[in-house]
């Protein structure tokens, strides 16, 4: 059984990020989403937001796949919690040129560190590529139209959250 592992701080979780998990449904039979934990940020959805929010986005679009999908916290390298969860794949999307060189510079480092362990990389959709979580959050929380940029159930959660 292929497992993958994907990373991020999916927070929210965006179009760009779906279309990923998306694609590396594609190519394994489950992926588990590890959230990665950052004592420097404080994050606008707590972890268990994050899950839900995760879950109902992959359920809107691919319901038939929706239990193929874990979603775990973790702290330690991602190699490290890759072997944990027992993945072979860690999927790494790719946004721009600028993307491609640091993930080129991880994934040569997590090679080095885990060598039974490969790195795979998406490309994000064009309409997804100048999508990031963070400009998310910045437009929302000044009250602008995010709804091209996130799933609906994304969308309604940060309604909630920014009042908007």
């Amino acid at each position: 059984m292929t497992k993958a592992f994907y990373t991020g701080s999916f927070d929210p979780m965006t179009n760009g990020h779906l279309d990923v998990l998306i694609q590396a449904l594609n190519i394994a039979q489950s992926v588990v989403v590890g959230i990665g934990a950052n004592s420097r940020k404080t994050p606008m959805f707590s972890f268990n937001e994050r899950v839900d929010l995760i879950k109902a986005s992959v359920a809107a679009v691919l319901p038939a796949r929706a239990s193929d999908i874990e979603v775990i916290s973790f702290d330690n390298l991602a190699v490290d919690a890759a072997r944990a969860v027992e993945a072979k794949i860690i999927v790494r999307g790719l946004r721009s040129g600028t993307d491609f060189d640091f993930e080129m510079e991880m994934a040569g480092m997590n090679q080095r560190m885990a060598p039974d362990i490969q790195t795979v990389f998406m490309p994000a959709s064009p309409p997804s590529r100048p999508i990031t979580a963070t400009l998310v959050r910045q437009i929302a929380e000044m009250g602008g139209d995010v709804s091209g940029f996130v799933p609906p159930p994304v969308l309604e959660a940060l309604k909630t959250k920014t009042k908007s």
